[in-house]
């Protein structure tokens, strides 16, 4: 097969770069005036949530790979030092868009509406100062254990995220002194056996501002319709004295440490991966030390002192004009009351394709349900596995999880089925970024409850998203799967859209057996007859439908490729695009994150559009058609198109084949493809604009699902309905 002549760099973003874009896209919201404000605070919030884990994940990574002087060109022909320089200038651009955005934008706003978040150049009036006084004696000072620095105390280790205060410290040589402290202070007197000088020596001390703590403290008011809050640091700053009784404290500053977080396992070598897993977790918060956060002004002694011990580069160093780490700003959001500064809440709906008074089971013998969270509850699939752990007809329940909350109802239905004397088989996967303390926590509980755990693959991550049930009945033995595109998490249902579908089809129960199979045994199947599976069979098979597409406009037949995913950097597939747009295929991707495509590249033309929504929502699911020259063929899944998800990862791709669930995906992209709202559309240079809405009606996609599942739920309470509709778009997406 010849090679394609899309592979060059040119035709390439660089994949870094490509989600700073995207975190830029998730600060619009912030800035957004449309958006109601204590909104606002929480996208400001993701945006540095999101920056803290792309330097403690993609940032080390990169930066080990210089530290071994690995040379090699990404896709975008940039070598890792190359990237680390031009994400460096584009993050501290982005640090200072976000406080632009929280100094001159959030700030004003919430003091028009009472609310008041005190900074360090805002006095406190007589009645505060006294309140924060004694908060700090009888709630912070108790917990607080301040460190200093000198011959015989090293440096300490600071945690990996901790906010902190560094100062520096004079020790006094005159005045009264505590009589009980006398003796202690003398000890101090010399140092390395020198008397220090009382004009210039000066020590270090660190104290770490308490996690166990509300960040923000509210504090009296000038008047009852107002709310006033300070900062737990600004708090200790103000009473920092207090700490080091013997000594002048010459300045205070807040400091934040990133430390290299990105887990180093040898899983051909451990003897235990879970207990290996433990060992690595636990060495998290210690790694090196790759991105340092200082409040603008910062002492230049202290700042001196503070690279040195953590061996920071000056790139590193990020000096802050407001409070450091914005997280502190998704709690504030949901503070009480204000309800008129808040989008209204939306409560999940039945689903479409389910009367909640029938049994489950039954209802899927008759047909395939479809199900879209969080715009339908996620409510059928904890039923479906806790029905199963109860139902006598049930042998058997078998589970992948890579993340789940930390009060699952699914995990008490499977240790429940095991404990009713089903087998119940669990792969719960260790290496699930971040949730890998929560998972061995999981996975122990299964275990003793009586459930067959397994940990997954050597070397893969399994990140499929499936669910096998086998039920004895009159006629033989039937299975029934579970697939879906997002976790089996209660809690992230509510905030992540996702589809799933429920089905017992004899070949996806078969194909459902052979993963399980292949997971807990690895033994290898044939064939498959409906699924196709990465890292084997997924990249070929998408590979397969882009071709086919690209075949059909070749013959001068309409060719189509719709697909939505939350990222978009595989090399090989990005090329196979590039091939179909040239021969006339019209794409049409809506990527959230990242994407590495390029569009109104001259060789390709206009047939390839990128489009990303953010919204109140975060856009998870992955849906895939092809027009198949008529034929319809619609997929969905677990794996976006990057490489980890088709070389690196057990994933799952499954179709829709009922004619009317194929329709309602159909539906489900068109209206996100017509969003004009909530959509950020590629330009030529890389770039993300709002599409122009000039005599166009809005249409905000997420809103839209919300008043479709809405309505549908009514319909459900109005009438039975005695056979399965699907009811035509109401609004015609307009043109891309």
């Amino acid at each position: 097969m010849s090679k394609s002549p899309y592979l060059k760099p040119e035709y390439f973003y660089n994949r870094e770069l490509s989600w700073i874009s995207f975190n830029y896209r998730v600060l619009g919201e912030a800035q957004d005036k449309d958006i109601p404000l204590l909104d606002r605070l929480k996208f400001l919030s993701i945006t540095a949530s999101n920056l803290d884990e792309f330097y403690m994940i993609r940032v080390a990574s990169l930066k080990d790979m210089v530290q071994v002087n690995y040379t090699k060109k990404d896709i975008a022909g940039m070598t890792p030092a190359q990237q680390l320089t031009a994400i460096s200038e584009k993050t501290h651009q982005l640090v200072q868009d976000q406080y632009k955005t929280y100094n001159s934008s959030l700030i004003p706003a919430l003091k028009q509406n009472g609310i008041h978040i005190l900074s360090h150049h805002e006095g406190l009036t007589p009645s505060q100062a006294k309140y924060v006084d004694d908060y700090f004696l009888s709630e912070v000072y108790p917990v607080l254990t301040p460190m200093a620095v000198d011959s015989s105390r090293p440096f300490p280790l600071i945690r990996n995220k901790s906010l902190n205060i560094g100062a520096i410290l004079k020790m006094k040589t005159s005045g009264k002194t505590d009589e009980n402290n006398g003796h202690f202070r003398e000890l101090y007197i010399t140092h390395n056996g020198k008397k220090k000088s009382d004009s210039s020596d000066t020590d270090f001390a660190t104290v770490q501002v308490p996690s166990g703590l509300p960040r923000t403290v509210e504090i009296p008011s000038a008047s009852p319709e107002e709310r006033t809050y300070i900062l737990l640091e600004q708090i200790i700053e103000r009473n920092i004295h207090r700490l080091f009784m013997n000594y002048e404290v010459l300045c205070a500053f807040p400091y934040r440490v990133m430390r290299n977080a990105d887990l180093t396992i040898e899983e051909d070598e451990a003897a235990d991966l879970l207990m290996e897993i433990e060992k690595q977790i636990k060495k998290r918060q210690w790694g090196e030390a790759i991105r340092l956060q200082v409040e603008d002004g910062i002492d230049r002694r202290l700042l001196k002192t503070l690279k040195k011990e953590l061996n920071i580069r000056e790139e590193d160093i990020f000096q802050i004009n407001g409070p450091l780490d914005l997280t502190f700003l998704m709690k504030l959001s949901g503070m009480e009351g204000y309800e008129h500064l808040k989008g209204k809440k939306y409560t999940p709906q039945p689903a479409k394709w389910l009367h909640g008074e029938e049994n489950l089971f039954e209802q899927i013998r008759n047909h395939d349900i479809l199900l879209h969270h969080p715009y339908e509850t996620f409510d059928p699939v904890v039923d479906f596995v806790r029905q199963a752990s109860k139902d006598p007809d049930v042998l058997a329940i078998k589970q992948t999880l890579y993340r789940v909350s930390s009060h699952s109802p699914i995990i008490a239905s499977l240790a429940a089925a095991a404990e009713n004397g089903k087998q119940v088989t669990v792969l719960v996967e260790l290496k699930a970024r971040f949730d890998e303390e929560n998972n061995i926590i999981w996975a122990r509980k299964l275990e003793q409850a009586g459930c067959h755990v397994i940990y997954g693959l050597v070397g893969l991550k399994t990140h499929s998203k499936i669910t096998l049930v086998v039920r004895r009945e009159e006629d033989g033995i039937r299975r029934y799967v579970h697939l879906g595109t997002g976790n089996y998490n209660d809690s992230t249902a509510k905030l992540y859209t996702d589809m799933g579908l429920l089905t017992c089809q004899k070949a996806i129960g078969e194909d459902a057996t052979a993963v399980f199979n292949m997971l807990s045994g690895y033994s290898e199947p044939a064939g498959w007859n409906k699924l196709a599976i990465a890292p084997l069979w997924l990249r070929d098979r998408f590979t397969q439908l882009i071709k086919r597409e690209t075949e059909y406009a070749k013959a001068g037949k309409p060719a189509f490729i719709k697909a939505k995913m939350n990222s978009l950097c595989d090399r090989g597939i990005i090329a196979s695009l590039y091939e179909a747009a040239a021969a006339g295929v019209k794409i049409e991707l809506v990527v959230r994150g990242i994407c590495c495509i390029k569009t109104g590249l001259p060789e390709i033309g206009k047939n390839i559009h990128v489009r990303s929504i953010v919204g109140d929502f975060l856009e998870h699911s992955r849906i895939f058609y092809f027009h198949n020259n008529g034929f319809e063929e619609v997929y969905m899944g677990s794996a976006d198109w990057m490489p980890r998800n088709l070389d690196k990862r057990v994933e799952i791709m499954f179709p829709v084949e009922d004619e009317a669930l194929k329709a309602e995906v159909i539906h489900i992209l068109d209206i996100q493809l017509a969003d004009n709202v909530k959509a950020h559309v590629m330009q030529p240079d890389g770039t993300y604009k709002k599409p122009s809405r000039h005599g166009k009606e809005k249409l905000n996609s997420q809103e839209y699902f919300c008043k479709a599942a809405i309505k549908n739920a009514a319909n459900h309470k109005k009438e039975q309905r005695s056979n399965r509709t699907f009811e035509p778009l109401k609004h015609e997406p307009t043109e891309i």
